[in-house]
């Protein structure tokens, strides 16, 4: 690992000064937040990330960035709140499934009790390729250098939101429900606080892969808003490897409103298939006033997937995808909802 200086602001607006600097984007910028560190200090070790200034904000003295609230019209959840504790608060366990099974499956116990929130939807690919500085071909690595996955070793890559020259995966659990919810993001930076769609957040790889997200250097999450009430017909199920502690091959964060058997709203998020967390529209369109059936699933997840670009080793991820949409949707329907 470089070296590093080490800043531990209190005040969130200065850690916003610390942190704005020159930088196409915040994760080209030399300056980076810590939080729980659990991806960063990673490829800081990897020396794929090489940030000459660490600005700690576990620090920070607002409350309101450690406070899960539950409003009439709106959930809010603090950036500094960990997976751990937004897992285990039994109203957030009750009323909204989609949130704590996606963060349940998303990590190891000891990961969740360190990660928070705000740097969870921001963790980065871990396509070997861009971990591997040994690898000179990685366009979200090195800027115009090429990509190696595309003839690669691709079998954990994206088949939605690639282009010809990333098609490196977002493997993360908790951003698909929050892309489902039509989840806001509260962002603090130089010019005071704007809230971002979720659905905003990412940007899909194009030209430009290295540039992730709408964030710009000093940008800092503080807290994400789920609108409307509780979620209860929801869920979050993931198809992976083993059961323990893996990332997905395909997974589908489903909330579902019903008038008996006719769908009156639809909402999917899908993980382990794209470059961004996907929120699959079209499918959901497809569903809204129509009966809910293996059928009508069947027939809206492979609109979804009618886009997927397949490369020589993840053709098999279109056809997983749409079975767990499928499962997905039929079990979020088949939920007793007290």
């Amino acid at each position: 690992m470089r070296p590093f200086a080490y800043e531990a602001p209190t005040d969130a607006q200065a850690a916003v000064r610390l942190a704005s600097v020159p930088a196409t984007a915040h994760v080209t910028s030399p300056v980076q937040y810590k939080g729980g560190g659990t991806t960063l200090i990673d490829l800081m070790k990897l020396d794929v990330m090489q940030p000459t200034t660490l600005v700690d904000i576990t620090r920070l003295n607002d409350e309101r960035l450690r406070r899960i609230e539950s409003l009439p019209n709106e959930l809010r959840i603090g950036s500094l709140v960990t997976m751990a504790r937004l897992h285990e608060d039994p109203a957030i366990v009750r009323n909204y499934p989609i949130l704590t099974e996606s963060l349940w499956q998303g990590a190891s116990q000891q990961l969740r009790n360190m990660a928070f929130l705000g740097g969870n939807v921001l963790q980065r690919t871990r396509c070997s390729y861009f971990r591997d500085p040994s690898f000179a071909q990685c366009n979200k690595r090195n800027p115009g250098s090429g990509c190696s996955a595309l003839d690669g070793a691709n079998r954990g890559h994206a088949v939605l939101g690639t282009s010809e020259h990333c098609i490196a995966l977002y493997a993360g659990d908790w951003a698909p429900a929050l892309v489902a919810l039509d989840a806001r993001v509260e962002v603090l930076g130089r010019s005071g606080v704007r809230s971002v769609a979720f659905a905003d957040l990412h940007r899909l790889p194009g030209s430009t892969p290295h540039i992730e997200t709408n964030l710009m250097p000093g940008d800092l999450i503080t807290a994400f808003v789920i609108p409307g009430g509780p979620r209860r017909r929801s869920l979050y199920r993931k198809i992976r490897d083993r059961e323990s502690y893996q990332f997905a091959n395909a997974s589908a964060a489903v909330a579902l409103e019903m008038d008996g058997d006719v769908v009156r709203d639809a909402r999917i998020g899908l993980g382990g298939v794209a470059t961004i967390p996907w929120r699959a529209r079209t499918a959901e369109r497809m569903l809204r006033g129509r009966r809910l059936t293996e059928a009508s699933a069947n027939a809206a997840a492979a609109a979804e997937f009618e886009a997927a670009k397949t490369r020589a080793h993840n053709v098999y991820k279109v056809a997983l995808g749409r079975a767990t949409m499928v499962r997905s949707l039929l079990e979020a329907q088949a939920l007793e909802i007290a």
